[in-house]
């Protein structure tokens, strides 16, 4: 053991003293998380609307203004005809619009009354500026109803709705687990595939293995000191998404310090199986990028839900880790359901540890002999 202690100790001096290396290390899971967090946001903000009134009334007139209060919408033009809103699309003046009905005197205040316009060249957006637009425009017209106006002697609908864990519709909700799951594969299987590869490259890899220590040993020495740097980054996450991002942990934290253990762990025997395979640093960062990084934002869950995508995509998202871990961190962080409720996403994850450890070993015998 002392020998062991002696190469992760090595192994973290030239670490350490390699400036561009650390930068990466700890630098980057920091500005990925303010960058996801705060710059790459799925929420509306300052939407330009036009509102179209035929005519000037008063319980109209409080539903603009609600609308115009709410820091998601700027009502930006009043019209009263649809070609000038036909005419602001065009010109891409505004993004919304809201059509109020030309008889007044039967207005019954509920959604069949109301029209959103919405610019769909985005689709996504456009349905959630018109979810946004289509709450605010309830809220209002239920408060209008409740101060007892002239629209209660009509018949109106009444749609309620709540928003379970993430009611203000925050992004970084989303990205938080996407981001943790990314910097964690990428810092473990990464990095590690490639810093056990430069050892090969170079040929100090031969010298280390015919050292008094087992050349099992050796390999794990080198993977150590970036478990540690895991941790750090992963404490550096959590803390940046509870006190910086507002995103709360609404499970049990040692849960998901358990969880993200295990997914380290994963990580680590994956860079590990890389380093086996190849014995180049381009190689490793080839096989890094093509079978680890882009499939883990494609198909983890990060951006694009994989339930929209064809069947054969939802398969091969079975066997990337990250899909799981992001899982995981959605109900143990987000949902903050007890461990119990995900033992199908850990029986994965055990499954997938065991597996990439052994066929690891399998390989790195094959390649001693």
């Amino acid at each position: 053991m002392k020998q062991f202690i002696a190469f992760i100790r090595k192994e973290f001096c030239h670490i350490l003293r390699d400036r561009r290396t650390m930068l990466i290390l700890i630098g980057m899971p920091i500005v990925q998380i303010i960058l996801f967090g705060f710059a790459i946001s799925t929420e509306v903000r300052n939407v330009e609307t036009a509102v179209l009134m035929p005519s000037s009334d008063a319980e109209v007139q409080r539903i603009v203004e609600r609308l115009d209060a709410s820091e998601y919408f700027h009502v930006k033009y009043i019209v009263h005809s649809p070609d000038e809103i036909d005419r602001l699309f065009k010109r891409n003046r505004i993004e919304l619009a809201v059509v109020f009905p030309s008889d007044l005197n039967r207005l019954r205040m509920d959604a069949e009354d109301i029209q959103l316009i919405a610019d769909a060249t985005d689709p996504n957006l456009a349905v959630t500026r018109s979810t946004y637009a289509n709450g605010i425009l309830h809220t209002a017209l239920n408060a209008i109803k409740r101060t007892g106006t002239k629209a209660d002697a009509s018949p109106s609908l009444i749609i309620s709705g709540k928003l379970l864990y993430n009611p203000q519709m925050k992004s970084a909700y989303n990205f938080v687990p996407g981001v943790m799951g990314l910097i964690l594969m990428l810092i473990c299987a990464m990095m590690t595939s490639i810093s056990i590869v430069r050892e090969k490259e170079t040929g100090t890899m031969e010298v280390l293995l015919v050292s008094p220590v087992n050349p099992l040993f050796v390999i794990l020495s080198k993977a150590v000191p970036y478990f540690v740097l895991s941790l750090i980054n992963l404490t550096t996450i959590l803390l940046l998404s509870v006190f910086v991002l507002q995103v709360p942990i609404a499970g049990n934290l040692f849960s998901l310090l358990s969880v993200s253990l295990l997914f380290i762990f994963v990580s680590l025997a994956l860079g590990l199986l890389v380093s086996c395979l190849v014995r180049t640093q381009v190689a490793a960062m080839l096989v890094s990028g093509m079978v680890m990084l882009i499939p883990t934002i494609i198909l983890s869950g990060i951006i694009f839900p994989i339930e929209s995508m064809p069947g054969i995509l939802q398969a091969l998202s079975c066997l990337i880790p990250a899909r799981w871990y992001v899982d995981l961190v959605r109900k143990l962080m987000i949902e903050g359901v007890p461990l119990a409720y995900v033992w199908h996403e850990v029986t994965v994850l055990l499954v997938m540890a065991i597996a990439l450890i052994g066929i690891t070993a399998r390989k790195f015998k094959n390649r001693l002999e």
